[in-house]
């Protein structure tokens, strides 16, 4: 699968190498934005229902570039998952009506 797909975040590893992640959501809260990502793995089972959800920090930088930091408080990384988690709860119960 070739196509080009909109919802591809490239990182770059503390060791240089670039790894894609899927974007699944964008979450604003308390002045702040934050981005939910998962590995993209091209042999990832469609039964695997413990991925690995990542969320970073959404930094707008002076120039114009964002730039996706690691959140450090424990406390603030577990509101934005809590928030995350309630809005797939939500989606989830609006598909089953």
């Amino acid at each position: 699968m070739d196509a080009e797909r909109d919802d591809i975040v490239v990182l770059v590893d503390e060791n240089g190498e670039e790894i894609e992640f899927e974007h699944i959501d964008t979450i604003e809260m308390n002045g702040n934005e934050y981005v939910v990502l998962i590995p993209l793995e091209e042999d990832i089972d469609d039964d695997q229902e413990d991925e690995e959800v990542i969320i970073l920090k959404i930094e707008h930088g002076e120039d114009g570039d964002d730039t996706f930091v690691t959140i450090e408080d424990d406390d603030e990384l577990e509101e934005v998952f809590n928030e995350f988690q309630a809005r797939l709860e939500e989606e989830f119960e609006a598909e089953e009506d």
